[in-house]
């Protein structure tokens, strides 16, 4: 189940890609599928070693096509341990409200982004959060759970104030809107009740059959209750200092 809309943020074979806190990694194996030179990065080792297991069964299968790289490691978002401008693309899929820094993982990114990249930011969406903040505080009074919830333009404004162009948004995945409802009405931890089990049979087999009817009806209650809001934008290149072409045709 993918966040970011690839038809919206285009990603070419030989890309470099950071999927920064990736969790279990389904944005980093999609970028792997279409040919990118992917790494994906968590601070959960746990979860890091599932995504080097998954990428190692990928290239045996021969999902990948050649040229495409992938390396699963540890690693801290607020101190990235590449060089600057190492990156074509980077994606954050619903890490940045679990971190007191956000403005700091911010600054990291578009560091570690080459002029002209471009960067995927997914987020919970203010309404439907909001409700599941209402119904359970354990939805979100645990230990690395949600610190915050975001509105579409204060997440827009940081972006841009981190020195990235934002060019697209779109919400995505309005039938887990319910879903996560139902488990913080019946308890975020009690998966045995009636309505939670039936609903999630329903989302597994979405997910697995892609039915013409959920698909229609998905795309016309995003824009209402869709669980997540995604913005896309751009790294700027940096204006060409005034005399930069005296010099360089000097130095040749």
């Amino acid at each position: 189940m993918l966040t970011v809309d690839f038809s919206r943020f285009p990603l070419a074979p030989g890309d470099r890609v950071l999927d920064l806190g990736c969790g279990a990694g389904r944005h980093a194996f999609e970028c792997y599928r279409r040919g990118a030179q992917v790494v994906a990065l968590d601070q959960n080792g746990e979860e890091i070693r599932e995504v080097a297991k998954w990428f190692a069964a990928m290239k045996e299968a021969g999902e990948a096509p050649e040229g495409a790289t992938a390396t699963a490691m540890e690693g801290d978002a607020l101190a990235l341990p590449f060089p600057d401008e190492s990156f074509d693309v980077v994606i954050i899929s619903e890490v940045m409200e679990h971190i007191p820094d956000d403005k700091g993982v911010l600054a990291e990114m578009v560091r570690v982004l080459k002029p002209g990249g471009r960067i995927a930011v997914t987020v919970p969406r203010y309404g439907p959060e909001k409700v599941c903040w209402a119904l359970s505080d354990a939805y979100h009074e645990v230990e690395g759970g949600h610190i915050r919830i975001y509105k579409a333009d204060e997440l827009v404004a940081k972006i841009r104030e981190a020195g990235l162009k934002p060019y697209g948004s779109h919400h995505a995945h309005a039938l887990h809107s319910p879903y996560w409802w139902l488990k913080c009405a019946f308890g975020v931890d009690n998966d045995k009740a009636l309505p939670v089990r039936a609903y999630h049979k329903l989302l597994v087999w979405d997910i697995m059959k892609k039915p013409l009817a959920t698909r229609v009806a998905e795309q016309a209650l995003n824009p209402l209750i869709g669980k997540s809001f995604v913005v896309y934008a751009t790294k700027p290149h940096l204006p060409r200092l005034a005399g930069t072409e005296t010099f360089e045709a000097a130095a040749k």
